[in-house]
């Protein structure tokens, strides 16, 4: 089964809009062995529309399109595809009644443009919007089918799921397939890589690789009889090769781990921030139930609060700067006790573009204080992504990842040091 993506909108080629549908889609349906030769982005335009779905369908079996489903007369999709078979739109009346009985249970006057979403080419088959207004259409042509679904992101995912990739297992026969995800952190992608050899080369496993910022997701996919129980069982050696690096599994995000080891000691943690402004907190506090566990924060950007919140000694500032792995100790020391937490967790760095105090970009220096002992982590340089404005934000992310990834490791009492291939200096300091 080989599908073709096709999205439209002008905003989507002109950059305004991130084509989020397109990535969402080419992950759907690989991990439905589904295989994705091309993607395209087309603007709000007939001609082009229509000559890119009979381009698409004469090499893939399936185009699904998103975009151009709604109300107005920059919604082109559905008249394309008319065009393409070469037949009208005509009124469903069903459809118009249903537009006309969700404006009335919303209170709303229904403008005449709106009834451009109750136009189907003749012929063509609805996919049921259970999240919306506008239906998905099928529309048989030469070569093969088309799916159309809206471009709205929760529309388009609920059609897909319930509609469009059960159609096509069925159609296309796909093999059974198990996948799930695992989740690492402080380790290069090529260390992940080269530790996994030995399941690369294993019959009916596939893995990818997906980096982010101190991260790398393990996609494990296997294909076959039995694909849950081998999948299991990749599971437990990709565990054995990788060791405590990984953290999490599917959607078990590394802060949803902190959480949960913080709930399960009844402890709490309180945070002190200088280069991440607030990030970590931001992450911390992202899920429900996070006041369970989190006490409080600080961002202390100016060298003066450190000592004036957070009780780092004025010496220290003076001799070192704010960019000392003594400072680090000290703001998480100083924040845990102004607090009242079980733990603090602080940062301190450069995330640039400019040097700062003649420490270089990507100097960051992350400190740990739980009952009995202080721990830092020495970091003189994380790798410097680039030489332009991303660097700020990258490195800002890193230094998120890196200082929950400590703190994990120190909740379950493992080494702080994480064997990542990168040259660096790691301490603990006890208090």
């Amino acid at each position: 089964m080989r599908v073709e993506l096709l999205t439209v909108g002008d905003e989507l080629l002109l950059g305004d809009t991130i084509n989020g549908n397109a990535a969402w889609l080419g992950r759907r349906l690989a991990e439905h062995d589904v295989e994705v030769t091309r993607s395209v982005v087309v603007g709000d335009e007939m001609d082009v529309i229509v000559a890119a779905v009979r381009s698409a369908l004469e090499r893939a079996d399936a185009v699904i399109t998103t975009g151009g489903l709604g109300p107005t007369y920059d919604d082109l999709t559905r008249d394309a595809l008319a065009r393409a078979a070469g037949v009208p739109l005509v009124r469903d009346p069903a459809l118009e009644r249903r537009l006309r009985e969700r404006a009335e249970a919303a209170g709303r006057e229904l403008q005449q443009m709106a009834f451009r979403m109750a136009e189907v080419p003749e012929g063509a088959g609805q996919l049921r919007n259970s999240a919306g207004t506008a239906p998905g259409l099928r529309v048989e042509l030469e070569g093969g089918v088309v799916y159309a679904l809206p471009g709205v992101p929760f529309e388009m995912r609920t059609i897909m799921d319930e509609v469009v990739l059960p159609e096509l297992a069925a159609t296309a026969g796909l093999p059974a397939v198990a996948r799930r995800t695992l989740r690492t952190a402080g380790i290069w992608e090529s260390v992940v890589a080269t530790r996994l050899a030995e399941v690369e080369a294993m019959d009916g496993v596939k893995l990818a690789y997906l980096p982010d910022p101190a991260e790398v997701k393990i996609r494990i996919t296997t294909i076959g009889a039995d694909p849950k129980g081998r999948l299991d069982g990749v599971e437990v050696r990709v565990r054995e090769l990788l060791g405590p690096v990984v953290y999490g599994v599917d959607d078990e995000t590394l802060d949803r781990v902190v959480h949960r080891l913080l709930a399960e000691r009844s402890a709490t943690v309180a945070v002190a921030e200088s280069l991440t402004g607030g990030l970590i907190g931001a992450e911390l506090t992202a899920m429900p139930g996070s006041s369970e566990t989190y006490a409080g924060g600080m961002v202390t950007y100016a060298t003066e609060l450190k000592h004036r919140l957070l009780g780092v000694p004025e010496d220290l500032l003076a001799e070192h700067g704010a960019v000392h792995p003594d400072v680090a100790a000290a703001m998480a020391a100083g924040v845990r006790d102004r607090l009242g937490a079980t733990y603090g967790l602080a940062v301190t760095g450069v995330a640039g573009p400019l040097p700062q105090d003649g420490q270089p970009v990507g100097t960051v220096y992350i400190g740990v204080t739980g009952p009995g002992d202080t721990r830092t982590v020495v970091r003189p340089k994380l790798p410097v992504p680039g030489t332009g404005p991303e660097i700020r934000a990258v490195l800002r992310r890193m230094t998120v990842v890196h200082a929950l990834e400590l703190l994990r490791r120190v909740l379950l009492g493992l080494d702080a040091e994480v064997a990542t291939g990168d040259a660096r200096e790691d301490r603990e300091v006890r208090g």
